[in-house]
């Protein structure tokens, strides 16, 4: 297996009305939580976020979408450079505008940003990936990961996943 490196440096950055676009997603899996005592057990989904080397709270994967890639491959791609994980694309999230203190430059000087999220169902997860050495990640339930959410947009993305995998499983 070649060695998994992540991308860097802004070359190739999309921006669009004065926003640097962005990709993520949310990876989830399933997950048994026993509720009785007669062996009975109740599928729950889990959520996976990383922490942030800049700062408190947890985030779900995401970063810029660049000129050479559509944006379900940007989520992937950012789902496996900060988290480690791979998986199926499931679900378009939502699209949230955020401010970014650490975006700003001279084609974003506000630090405006777009990105668009969406469900990632993990089918693998890596002992090794290119951020590992500045990234832990922690599988929640929704509840706590709303709890630990350090963006309120990231928040209002984990309600509409939620929204949506409640319907699906109808």
């Amino acid at each position: 297996m070649t060695d998994l490196v992540a991308r860097t440096g802004r070359h190739q950055q999309r921006y669009e009305g004065g926003c640097r676009l962005v990709a993520g997603c949310i990876p989830y899996r399933y997950g048994v939580a026993d509720e009785t005592s007669d062996a009975e057990s109740v599928r729950v989904v889990q959520v996976l976020m990383i922490n942030s080397p800049s700062g408190p709270g947890l985030l779900f994967p995401k970063g810029g979408w660049e000129n050479d890639e559509e944006m379900d491959e940007a989520a992937r791609r950012e789902a496996l450079e900060e988290a480690g994980v791979r998986g199926d694309i499931m679900k378009l999230v939502g699209y949230y505008n955020f401010k970014s203190k650490t975006h700003q430059d001279k084609l974003n000087p506000e630090g405006l940003c777009k990105a668009v999220m969406f469900a990632l169902l993990v089918k693998e997860e890596l002992q090794s990936w290119p951020e590992q050495s500045i990234r832990e990640r922690k599988w929640l339930s929704i509840p706590d990961a709303v709890k630990q959410c350090r963006h309120a947009w990231m928040e209002d993305a984990l309600h509409e996943f939620q929204i949506w995998h409640e319907g699906s499983q109808l």
